[in-house]
């Protein structure tokens, strides 16, 4: 099972680190759309990083090693998600850092997803 969760953390973060490189204003106007709905829009939020997070804290217990990263990763997300579902304040802020005008923080963000994806697929190796 702990393949699989790699598999679909890899092309996970593969396709999102490509679309953060390739459309950034994009993931800006969607991420201020999102903030432009308040409570609503951190739910959002909330629910994406849980769904990923989850997925992965549940079938990838690894806790040594280059595969730890992916495991991290998941329970991170989880609790990222607990805070936006338990304090929708933090995660409008959060949100408030979002700027249209310098999308250069997706393609940031891109670079990092993509990174990830090379370490879990290198563990393969």
């Amino acid at each position: 099972m702990e393949h699989a969760v790699e598999i679909f953390a890899v092309v996970h973060l593969t396709v999102m680190g490509f679309s953060h490189i390739l459309a950034p204003r994009a993931w800006a106007e969607f991420f201020v759309m999102l903030r432009k709905q308040g409570r609503p829009g951190v739910f959002m939020v909330g629910f994406m990083s849980l769904y990923f997070g989850s997925i992965i804290a549940a079938f990838h217990n690894v806790w040594e090693g280059l595969p730890m990263i992916l495991s991290l990763l998941g329970w991170a997300q989880v609790v990222k998600a607990t805070a936006y579902f338990v304090y929708p304040a933090y995660g409008l802020r959060m949100l408030e850092v979002v700027d249209p005008d310098k999308p250069r923080q997706f393609v940031i963000a891109g670079a990092g997803l993509l990174a990830i994806a090379g370490v879990v697929a290198a563990g393969w190796l």
